[in-house]
Parts: C-alpha cells; sequence; structure tokens
C-alpha cells in the first residue's frame, strides 16, 4: 500500500521549479525534470508534477477511474 503525495500538481512543461509554496515554511527553490515519464516528485516537500498528457497523467487518470480508463 502506498501513501498518495500530499498535493499532484499537473504541469505543461518538462521542467519545474518547486520551493515547497510561500513564506517561510516553504524550501530552497529546486528544478526538477519530469523525464521519460512525465512525472517527478519534489525530494523536500514530496509534491508530485505530472506532465499534462503525458503517460503518468494517463496512468493516473486510469487509477482513478476517469474517463481514460474505459479507452484503456
Amino acid at each position: 500500500m502506498s501513501i498518495p503525495p500530499p498535493e499532484v500538481i499537473k504541469v505543461k512543461e518538462r521542467i519545474v521549479a518547486c520551493d515547497g509554496g510561500e513564506g517561510p515554511l516553504g524550501h530552497p527553490r529546486v528544478f526538477l525534470d519530469l523525464g521519460d515519464e512525465g512525472r517527478v516528485e519534489c525530494p523536500y516537500c514530496d509534491r508530485l508534477f505530472i506532465l499534462e498528457g503525458g503517460p503518468a497523467d494517463r496512468d493516473e487518470t486510469a487509477e482513478d477511474g476517469g474517463a481514460d480508463a474505459a479507452a484503456a
């Protein structure tokens, strides 16, 4: 059983920046590459970034039982 990430953010670019949010509760800004899988998790705050329309986006929709699940 896996624990879901605290936040899932869908993005349109393969390179994303994460600073953990605004203010003093954040972390140093890091730039993350979504790679061939179209997903990456921030090593500081565990936010999950997913490339819209990428392989990970289709996988997540299928797991949620969305409309794409029937087409898969």
